[in-house]
């Protein structure tokens, strides 16, 4: 072989290899969050059993980084007096965080987040006060944290229930979230949860509007209630802005079993 195409062999490699992997050899692993979804009817399967190490081992299935639970008790008399996101935490190893939608049986009713980052500060929920009844139904819990770092970009993360009792209360909540957590457009924003919506209704076209629908971007949505089998798709993850994410995986988690609801893993991609 010439000298020539002797060097130019041997430099091609390097040359792709620096190409891809930015100035001076730095590497650019994509900024990627696994994010679960479960509404976890109060820890009772559709069995009738209550079981916590099963609903753990279902989440650590697909090893998330974010967990949307739903319809999760505290200390409430149904539930046994247990602290079921402290409970969930001890068997899942990950962080957690509660926020009451009301007192219920003893105890708390309302929405979890678990998380495999500490969560230093307590979730929140939405400013309710002077706003109408059907504000009341909304349980949501709103974490901030910064998953790729200090010196990585914020993420809003919040976990909802949306009132199952008419689509003219979906309406008013989807307002008021829309109002509190896209007060910034650049704002990156996740919100995961059991929304009581199907697609084409009302409630949907107003979340989607604005928000986008992460397990319809690659265009295989599936249904996700009831968990056996599942007919309807009322839990989502939606992503805000829409082009600042790339979905790289949806799939909704065959468990006919922990709950009434099936789980759905969403996996993201931040676009630089």
């Amino acid at each position: 072989m010439p000298t020539s195409r002797l060097t130019l062999a041997l430099l091609l490699p390097l040359l792709v290899a620096c190409s891809s992997s930015g100035p001076a050899g730095e590497t650019h692993e994509p900024r990627r969050l696994r994010v679960l979804t479960y509404n976890i009817h109060h820890g009772e399967g559709t069995d009738g059993v209550v079981d916590y190490r099963r609903l753990a081992d279902v989440i650590l299935s697909v090893q998330p980084d974010l967990v949307a639970l739903q319809e999760v008790d505290v200390a409430t008399g149904r539930s046994g007096g247990v602290d079921q996101p402290a409970r969930l935490a001890e068997l899942t190893g990950l962080h957690a965080a509660f926020h009451a939608m009301k007192p219920y049986d003893g105890g708390l009713y309302g929405e979890a987040v678990l998380s495999r980052l500490p969560l230093d500060a307590g979730p929140r929920g939405l400013d309710t006060e002077g706003l109408a009844p059907e504000m009341a139904m909304l349980a949501i819990a709103v974490v901030e944290l910064r998953p790729w770092g200090d010196d990585g970009p914020a993420v809003t993360f919040a976990g909802v229930h949306l009132s199952p009792y008419a689509a003219e209360q979906r309406l008013s909540q989807i307002r008021q979230i829309n109002e509190q957590l896209l007060t910034d457009a650049d704002r990156l924003v996740l919100i995961a949860g059991d929304f009581n919506f199907e697609p084409g209704t009302p409630g949907y076209d107003a979340v989607n509007a604005r928000w986008l629908d992460t397990a319809d971007a690659l265009g295989d949505a599936q249904p996700t209630f009831p968990s056996n089998p599942p007919t309807k798709r009322i839990d989502y993850l939606f992503a805000h802005p829409a082009d600042r994410w790339r979905v790289v995986e949806t799939r909704v988690l065959d468990e006919p079993l922990a709950s009434d609801h099936a789980p759905l893993l969403v996996v993201l991609e931040l676009a630089e």
